[in-house]
């Protein structure tokens, strides 16, 4: 289980019962971006007593918090991720996948925009949508 993401909700006062425990470990440990119901699918395989109700409710307390993240890529599901690793994602439209990636010269041609049209950049987010290139093995 992720500690820094337990470490996060309890820095943050969360009171951590048994099964908001579970969740936050289900969380940590993917390396998808889950929704709730597929979070809902990994929790209730550790602990039965789980109802998406419980998900839906602990999600969104997390999400309020600051821990987690959510995000939408156009197909009707939020999904959610640890809060606090900056990437971006690119997302396969055919398939669904999410890629995450970072990229310094992205990350500073940013920054200079924002600059050059007299801002400073305090947060932002980038979707890359696209669809794999005939004969690309990768």
């Amino acid at each position: 289980m992720s500690n820094r993401l337990l470490e996060k909700c309890l820095s943050q006062g969360i009171r951590m019962t048994s099964q908001r425990h579970v969740i936050v470990g289900v969380i940590g440990d993917s390396e998808d971006h889950p929704d709730v119901d597929e979070l809902y699918r990994r929790a209730v395989n550790e602990d039965s007593t789980i109802s998406i109700a419980t998900v839906y409710r602990t999600v969104k307390l997390l999400e309020e918090a600051g821990v987690i993240d959510r995000l939408e890529f156009g197909d009707g599901r939020a999904r959610y991720e640890e809060s606090g690793q900056h990437h971006e994602h690119l997302v396969d439209v055919e398939t669904g996948e999410v890629i995450e990636f970072y990229h310094a010269e992205l990350e500073a041609l940013k920054e200079q925009i924002a600059q050059e049209m007299g801002y400073e950049l305090v947060d932002h987010r980038l979707e890359l949508f696209g669809r794999k290139l005939a004969g690309d093995g990768n």
